[in-house]
């Protein structure tokens, strides 16, 4: 019995490849701003969690990818690329730009089957689309349910907690916050449809609510010792 040979397999060392491209484009897409990007202001915007956030989607979607049986090499690739012009493009546009960047790259480097690419760059292309996950492809869908996951949980809450600080915000204002990515990230994942995508936001929203109950708790009581002692 002979072994089926995936054409479309992306070897370890050609994703390296595209993982240093990939991070390398987001740090220019900063760079080469005289004002510092269109980002600048929002520090968890920056170059380094864009790429932080896209290697969290990649194993997230890979993950969902093998327990769903979609593609895993076009899952994987159009999760690297999915954010790539998230920097430097319009929010509006940065998936078709995002595809047109992956198209280039996996045209010109390696003899990738049209096929590949085109599933690829389908699936950067729809990772921004709001309606029914049920509407796109399989490895699209994968990729848009680890995109929402990325922003439930501790990375979400960890989020929230540095807009604190940057807008000035105290400590006492923390389980309202954590409320927010508790509440933000119970919305999102009603998109999600399959049942691993499900169970990990089950899980993530289910830490998110033991820490705010945590933070309401010992906020509570840090403002009784200060009334006390005043």
């Amino acid at each position: 019995m002979g072994v089926e040979i995936k054409e479309s397999s992306v070897s370890d060392d050609e994703f390296t490849e595209m993982k240093q491209f990939v991070y390398d484009y987001l740090a220019a897409s900063v760079e080469n701003e005289d004002d510092g990007g269109r980002m600048r202001w929002y520090p968890w915007h920056s170059a380094e969690y864009r790429y932080n956030h896209i290697l969290n989607v990649v194993d997230l979607a890979g993950y969902i990818a093998k327990r769903e049986g979609a593609d895993i090499d076009v899952v994987r690739v159009a999760s690297l690329f999915h954010d790539i012009a998230k920097l430097d493009a319009d929010q509006e546009v940065h998936a078709e730009e995002g595809a047109r960047v992956a198209r280039e790259y996996l045209s010109s480097r390696g003899d990738y089957p049209e096929s590949f690419v085109d599933q690829v760059c389908q699936s950067i292309t729809d990772h921004s689309y709001q309606g029914p996950l049920e509407d796109v492809s399989l490895e699209a869908r994968c990729l848009i349910e680890a995109d929402i996951l990325d922003k439930v949980g501790a990375n979400g809450t960890a989020l929230m907690l540095l807009r604190m600080g940057y807008e000035a915000r105290t400590h006492m204002d923390a389980a309202e916050m954590v409320e927010r990515v508790l509440e933000r990230g119970q919305d999102h994942s009603t998109r999600i449809v399959s049942d691993t995508a499900e169970s990990i936001a089950h899980q993530r929203l289910k830490r998110v609510k033991w820490f705010r109950e945590w933070l309401e708790e010992e906020v509570a009581e840090m403002n009784r010792f200060g009334s006390d002692i005043e």
